[in-house]
């Protein structure tokens, strides 16, 4: 975990920042990092970031469109090189808050870069987690939960919510599973609705956005009103078909095998949901799901100490890229070398 030290030198960027930009992770513990610094500060402009894997030099111009005096990268494992360089000849701070293990991943020395893997006390929790330690406004405390339990982390304040918000938990006073908290209650559903809402038209997330920066309870998200519509209108319109694809996964499991294949193409990237979900429900087994398009591959994996398997299976393709936990990772890797990969792959799981 982060020291306490870190901690403060993370507040005290955010109170010199007068219009600092949050390029967060595309997904809700990226989200909720931003709501909970934003939130703190009352100031800054957020915007998710799309390019897989890395925050790509595009990114750079957000900077200038905004006049922004800083920088601030949650929930993002890599940085093309070309945009620290432009950020530098501009002398704009930055600061990186991240959790993952990506090896070989190379920070600038300009940049202010706090990851837990790389603290005494080694650990992985979510940014947002860490980013609700760097804020402290209980009264966020639902936007933490969200964020966490995305993350497959039961957060040590989870208690303090289940007490205040009790009717939005699962009923099982022993749960201790994230997901399960994630799939069978209604704080779950929360975050899923708003990991769905990033997958919108740009104009609907800014909405989404301007909403959240405001939103006062979890009840805001869930009760029917003006500002929430868009939100939920996008989770019914997306649910159905996230079903109809989990349910095709479910199908092709084989009880024999240690490994849950499952590859879909079309015009929505849900890999990272759906191989969560189906690591919830089949536990044992090592969960892959490969979402083509183009000529490129995003694979997703969920499966105990996988990370190493993974990593080897990705040597001598063409320029893969791809890291992330050691139960969780994922890697952008060419059409031509997927049954390459699934070979190797499976050589080394079976």
């Amino acid at each position: 975990m982060l020291s306490s030290t870190q901690i403060s030198e993370i507040r005290e960027h955010l109170e010199k920042a007068q219009n600092p930009l949050f390029l967060f992770d595309n997904d809700q513990d990226g989200l909720c990092s931003f709501l909970l610094l934003q939130r703190m500060i009352g100031r800054g402009k957020g915007v998710p970031i799309r390019s897989f894997p890395q925050l790509d030099k595009d990114y750079f111009r957000k900077i200038s469109e905004f006049n922004s005096d800083y920088v601030f990268i949650l929930d993002k494992p890599i940085v093309s090189k070309q945009f620290f360089e432009e950020v530098e000849k501009i002398n704009v701070p930055v600061v990186w808050i991240d959790h993952h293990d990506i090896p070989g991943n190379e920070v600038p020395e300009f940049v202010n870069y706090y990851n837990p893997i790389f603290s005494k006390e080694k650990s992985n929790e979510p940014v947002t987690h860490i980013c609700y330690k760097v804020s402290g406004k209980k009264e966020d405390l639902w936007l933490a939960v969200v964020g966490c339990i995305s993350d497959k982390f039961l957060p040590e304040f989870y208690p303090d919510f289940k007490k205040q918000f009790p009717e939005l938990c699962v009923d099982m006073k022993d749960s201790t599973n994230a997901f399960r908290i994630l799939y069978d209650s209604q704080i779950g559903k929360i975050s899923r609705m708003i990991g769905f809402g990033l997958k919108d038209r740009t104009t609907n997330v800014i909405n989404m956005l301007r909403f959240l920066m405001k939103a006062k309870s979890p009840y805001d998200v869930l009760e029917e009103s003006k500002n929430s519509q868009s939100i939920r209108e996008r989770f019914d319109y997306l649910f159905p078909k996230y079903q109809k694809l989990l349910e095709k996964a479910i199908s092709v499991s084989d009880e024999k095998s240690k490994i849950l294949f499952f590859q879909y193409g079309g015009d929505l990237s849900l890999s990272s949901d759906l191989s969560n979900e189906l690591s919830y429900l089949f536990p044992k087994k090592v969960v892959v799901v490969i979402y083509v398009v183009g000529a490129k591959a995003n694979v997703s994996i969920r499966g105990k100490n996988i990370r190493e398997k993974f990593l080897k299976s990705l040597e001598g393709l063409n320029n893969p890229t791809g890291g992330g936990h050691e139960d969780a990772v994922g890697a952008n890797i060419r059409v031509e070398d997927l049954e390459l990969f699934r070979k190797k792959f499976e050589e080394l799981v079976e």
